[in-house]
């Protein structure tokens, strides 16, 4: 690949540090060539200095830029259309679908963690610090629940204590006679919304199963009474160590009974911190995605099979989607911050998910309107009923990794 057009002497395109081979990929090269023509990479044995490589950067970040805007525009105002063009060919044009997919969703989860530190809440997990829309106050930290009510939060909270037999003084009045502890004693004592704690003096006991009594059973029973009894042996003797717990219980030292009795102690960090536990599973969402997406289009594959797109195709095409899905939320994260509210991303999921779903079908595969909607109304259905089995699984697997 030549290029005679004038270059700077001390640039890198230069004649002057030009070899006669590339050091990427050892194609022969001639002095005349400024880039390899096997693999583009730029034809220069100079050093790079940090004037070279903050422009390379620049470069670098304008020619995804173009590919970024076109991705950009027709991914959101041109549904189906760019699986079309991509699949027939136009792959420069666009993001590779995968790598955008992912990015796109681990954007949207840096941005929301973000907002959550600066804002103090959390769009994915809820404010528990601000009423409901039943007017309910839920605390997550009752000692701190008292700092944060207002005159119309107290009145809610007198509403509720004359509910169940409490004396009605109202606690915005009192708040200031209360410690954190006795706060904490008060509110769970009264509120009944609020969870309740084992009692620390609560005798745990349990009773011993042997491997043998265990091996006898259907395989479901002997999964369920183990986890069962290791529980029960933890919360009595609170051994942490596995190797312990298997040796007085008299099991095997394997490497399952161990993963067991490892898992019940991660119950418990579930059991006293649920909701650290429910964001660990949101923050998986883009792999649950990445991982549904190929189970999903199977259905595709089997409703569009004279449409003669492979498999893959149709896993592009679902990617699009769940890209465009992340790349609306996204969009909708700062008004419906500003605004305390799900308005924006109520009006996506509710209107414009569903409308752009079905021009996205109609767009690429290019049947008619009847036949569209059918075989729409077949893949939300079909979508609901899979994800959810496949996100049960999910769950399972996560929850066995935490």
């Amino acid at each position: 690949m030549s290029d005679d057009k004038p270059v700077v002497s001390n640039s890198r395109k230069a004649s002057k540090y030009r070899g006669t081979e590339c050091l990427n990929c050892g194609q022969p090269l001639e002095l005349t060539n400024r880039y390899c023509p096997y693999c583009s990479q730029m034809n220069t044995t100079k050093n790079l200095s940090l004037k070279d490589f903050f422009g390379e950067f620049l470069g670098s970040i304008i020619t995804y830029d173009s590919r970024f805007r076109y991705t950009l525009k027709d991914l959101l105002f041109r549904p189906g259309v760019i699986t079309r063009n991509y699949v027939h060919g136009q792959r420069l044009k666009y993001a590779n679908p995968f790598r955008f997919f992912l990015s796109v969703s681990i954007i949207y989860f840096i941005l929301q963690s973000l907002i959550a530190t600066f804002t103090g809440s959390n769009n994915l997990m809820g404010d528990f610090n601000d009423p409901d829309s039943d007017g309910i106050v839920k605390f997550t930290d009752p000692s701190k629940a008292l700092d944060n009510l207002s005159e119309r939060d107290s009145i809610t909270i007198d509403s509720v204590f004359r509910a169940n037999n409490i004396p009605a003084d109202s606690l915005w009045n009192q708040k200031a006679k209360y410690s954190n502890e006795e706060a904490d004693s008060i509110l769970k004592s009264y509120i009944p919304f609020l969870p309740k704690d084992k009692e620390k003096d609560e005798a745990h006991t349990y009773e011993r199963i042997s491997e043998e009594q265990l091996d006898s059973m259907q395989r479901g029973d002997r999964v369920f009474s183990r986890f069962e009894l290791y529980w029960d042996f933890y919360k009595t003797t609170q051994i942490k160590s596995s190797e312990r717990a298997l040796d007085s219980l008299q099991h095997n030292n394997s490497t399952y009974n161990r993963w067991a009795y490892n898992k019940v102690q991660a119950l418990e960090r579930i059991q006293e911190n649920p909701s650290a536990f429910v964001y660990y599973l949101i923050e998986k969402t883009p792999f649950f995605v990445f991982f549904f997406t190929p189970v999903y289009a199977l259905f595709f594959w089997l409703i569009y099979s004279k449409k003669k797109y492979t498999y893959m195709e149709h896993m592009i095409f679902i990617f699009h989607i769940f890209s465009f899905v992340f790349l609306a939320s996204m969009i909708c994260l700062i008004p419906d911050t500003i605004l305390d509210m799900n308005l924006f991303s109520g009006i996506v999921f509710s209107i414009i998910g569903p409308f752009y779903f079905y021009k996205a079908l109609r767009n690429f595969y290019q049947q008619n309107r009847i036949i569209t909607i059918l075989k729409f109304i077949f893949l939300n259905i079909v979508f609901w009923i899979s994800s959810t089995l496949f996100a049960t699984l999910f769950f399972l697997i996560t929850a066995a990794m935490y």
